[in-house]
């Protein structure tokens, strides 16, 4: 099989010498994965509840739960992110790590009550 050559639409919000880096911590990865597939367990069950004619409250309030999962599992990949950099760029001072550890903790929180 001949491999796709079809390019990712560009994207005006990233510049085009934006390179972002990937999850490289495999607990992080499996945090957010698990986290996504709750989500996705969630989004299945809406299904089955518009297939067989819950009410509407009901299901709002189910959207409203995986909508709120979704944007928690955002928030937690990000910090993920902002840890994952800061580690690579502190790495020689490492008398700062418990103290980048607990202001990310605080980042974490403090974006997580824009929700």
């Amino acid at each position: 099989m001949k491999a796709s050559t079809k390019t990712q639409p560009a994207n005006p919000a990233v510049p085009d010498d934006c390179h972002m880096a990937a999850l490289d911590n495999d607990k992080s990865r499996t945090d957010i994965l698990n986290r996504l597939k709750r989500a996705e367990g969630q989004l299945r069950g809406i299904q089955r509840m518009i297939e067989e004619n819950d009410s509407c409250l009901d299901i709002a309030t189910q959207m409203a739960a995986v909508r709120k999962a979704l944007d928690s599992t955002y928030v937690r990949m990000t910090m993920c992110f902002v840890e994952q950099q800061l580690q690579a760029k502190l790495s020689a001072e490492t008398s700062a790590a418990p103290e980048v550890g607990a202001m990310l903790q605080d980042m974490e929180t403090l974006l997580g009550k824009i929700r």
